[in-house]
């Protein structure tokens, strides 16, 4: 079985490849799916559909095209995989883990020991809390693994 696994929050650091790398030298069946992650890009994707004086309806119009992408990746995902980094606050990825949690969707977050008590409900639904991409590999090696 090939896996659809659901990359989701910081943009920041290159915990994504790292993930994808590990599973690709593990040879794990995984097809990995992520929202765009260009910030510039994802900041006018809604830009289409006409230009905007006001900030705020620039951000909700892109924010919504990118929700199309979003969801369907996530409704489609066996597992996702939700980050946290420690430069922003990633209000996209708090949102997307209650987005798996009200589908019944299992995730997996990752993110320092210093913002626990922030992510506490969101890690109370998460199936495991990880605090390496490395870690990360390792689980989706296990639950992936035919043994």
């Amino acid at each position: 079985m090939n896996w659809n696994v659901y990359l989701s929050g910081e943009i920041h650091t290159d915990w994504r490849q790292k993930i994808m790398q590990g599973a690709k030298d593990y040879g794990l069946a995984i097809t990995f799916t992520s929202a765009v992650t260009e910030h510039e890009a994802s900041d006018a994707a809604g830009d289409v559909l006409g230009k905007e004086e006001n900030g705020f309806w620039r951000d909700h119009k892109s924010s919504k095209v990118n929700a199309i992408r979003t969801k369907n990746m996530i409704q489609k995902c066996d597992i996702a995989i939700i980050r946290f980094g420690d430069k922003y606050k990633q209000w996209n990825a708090a949102f997307d883990a209650g987005y798996c949690a009200a589908l019944g969707k299992p995730y997996i977050t990752l993110h320092a020991e210093d913002i626990i008590h922030p992510l506490k409900e969101v890690d109370a639904a998460a199936m495991a809390w990880a605090q390496t991409p490395e870690q990360i590999v390792e689980i989706l090696k296990y639950v992936i693994s035919d043994s």
